[in-house]
């Protein structure tokens, strides 16, 4: 018999972990002579009651989407793929080559075409590690950060060495032709006498995530190979007693979740940015981490954590614009997150249980 109910498990223990970092939070602007109320304030102001607050936070919250299922679908495996950085830069390069020498008729089979060789891209990069894993036993977060530098070090050599434009100075490609672009939610839902979104990059690319997010759940949930993951991922040792394949389950894991990562710059490189700049990822990988741990590895919990997370990236923008709390300060909450839900869960979970299990024996 579990110890505690699933939704308290799904939504009370990240609820909880969430709020003792936000108290944690609001000492830390106190101590630097600030209001958390008026910070708190702030930031739902600027985040989520203008539409173009809106605008970042669903941009933010797309790439957190797809580097939080990507992590959610390897961890399922029993691996943490800490390489969404690195795959989603490579991923970066791959709509970079299809946006720039594919003639796309429209934006509408430019994005399929994007979405196609950002996740070729990001699984090729995912598929050594894989391999190492699989068949050398090395330890997937050892070769993933590892990754994570050879890729920057790679994208940084393309970017200037290939395909820099002649007599540019950034280290960027050319901007994408018109075709590729994307539509912005600015450009899909203002009008002449609303005009929504001004200026936010939140753009058609979000609607690919939601999708992303469903796939997954069926992937997951609703497939055979979604259960041999699971199997695997419970127990390594039950699974190939059972005949499951360890080295397939992992190379696919790991394949899956490095196309999701590198389906990011979609969002980044071709929805925003249109073109291929150095710092296209924006740390987004290493956010999915916390989104994932806060999600719990569920398409909808990744869902929910990547909003939060685009609300705190915003939320922190207005912070640091209108008043004196540095933006690191949106660091040290995302920190916190990852503290409480992650290397702390047992603190908030095994008060819970006890809890649960004396309501258990005093209602028997």
């Amino acid at each position: 018999m579990d110890k505690m109910p699933a939704w308290a498990d799904v939504v009370l223990i990240p609820l909880i972990s969430l709020l003792l970092a936000a108290f944690l939070s609001a000492l830390v602007i106190l101590a630097i002579g600030e209001s958390p109320v008026e910070a708190f304030k702030l930031m739902v102001e600027g985040a989520l009651m203008r539409s173009a607050g809106w605008g970042y936070t669903l941009y933010y919250a797309t790439n957190f989407i797809f580097t939080g299922l990507a992590v959610a679908v390897a961890f399922h495996a029993r691996m943490f793929n800490i390489g969404g950085e690195g795959q989603a830069m490579i991923g970066g390069l791959g709509v970079a080559l299809v946006c720039l020498y594919v003639p796309w008729p429209h934006w509408s089979l430019a994005i399929l075409g994007s979405s196609i060789g950002a996740a070729l891209f990001g699984a090729a990069w995912a598929l050594i590690p894989a391999y190492l894993q699989a068949k050398r036993g090395s330890h997937i977060v050892i070769t993933t950060i590892m990754f994570n530098f050879i890729a920057a070090a790679l994208l940084n050599y393309v970017l200037v060495n290939i395909l820099r434009p002649v007599g540019a100075m950034d280290p960027a490609t050319a901007k994408f032709p018109e075709p590729t672009h994307l539509p912005t939610f600015q450009d899909m839902f203002a009008t002449a006498t609303t005009p929504l979104f001004r200026g936010a990059p939140a753009n058609v690319s979000f609607f690919l995530a939601v999708i992303a997010c469903v796939l997954v759940w069926l992937l997951i949930w609703r497939s055979r190979l979604g259960y041999e993951i699971r199997a695997f991922g419970y127990s390594e040792t039950g699974a190939r007693y059972a005949g499951i394949n360890g080295t397939k389950i992992i190379v696919i894991s790991m394949l899956i979740s490095g196309a999701l990562a590198g389906m990011m710059a979609v969002n980044t490189t071709q929805g925003e940015a249109e073109r291929l700049i150095l710092n296209m990822t924006e740390g987004a990988g290493f956010i999915g981490i916390a989104v994932a741990l806060m999600g719990r590895n569920h398409p909808f919990g990744v869902f929910v954590a990547a909003m939060l997370f685009g609300f705190l990236y915003q939320g922190g923008a207005e912070l640091a614009l209108w008043t004196n709390i540095p933006r690191e300060l949106i660091v040290v909450i995302q920190a916190l997150v990852i503290l409480f839900t992650g290397a702390l869960d047992n603190m908030v979970r095994m008060p819970l249980e006890r809890l649960f299990l004396a309501l258990r024996k005093s209602e028997g």
